[in-house]
């Protein structure tokens, strides 16, 4: 059963979230810039594939967590209702979208 989220719960994720986010923001460019010097072949291929390795281990990471990865670097907190919306570089959670919605939906939370 998937964890549903009070407002002030998924408010003290965020320092958590912002943490884990900006760590796996900074090797993905480091790694894109890696990658992006490369000539194209093998090798740049194995760089990509170090790319996406990376993203996946963060969304693993806010996963375990209990939250919803939708997107890179877009997490959503499951409050029964909808989800308190949050993405990089967002310094609180301030957003909610109903299900149907979706990101293109986010209202400020008052």
């Amino acid at each position: 059963m998937k964890k549903q989220w009070s407002l002030e719960a998924a408010r003290e994720m965020i320092p958590d979230v912002r943490s884990r986010t900006a760590r796996a923001v900074e090797e993905v460019e480091r790694l894109e810039a890696e990658r992006d010097a490369l000539r194209p072949g093998a090798t740049r291929a194995e760089a990509e594939e170090r790319v996406q390795e990376a993203v996946q281990r963060w969304a693993r990471e806010i996963e375990a967590l209990g939250a919803d990865v939708k997107g890179l670097w877009l997490v959503d907190f499951d409050s029964g209702a909808g989800y308190y919306c949050w993405t990089w570089p967002e310094e609180e959670l301030a957003f909610f979208h109903t299900y149907e919605e979706g990101f293109g939906g986010r209202a400020r939370i008052q």
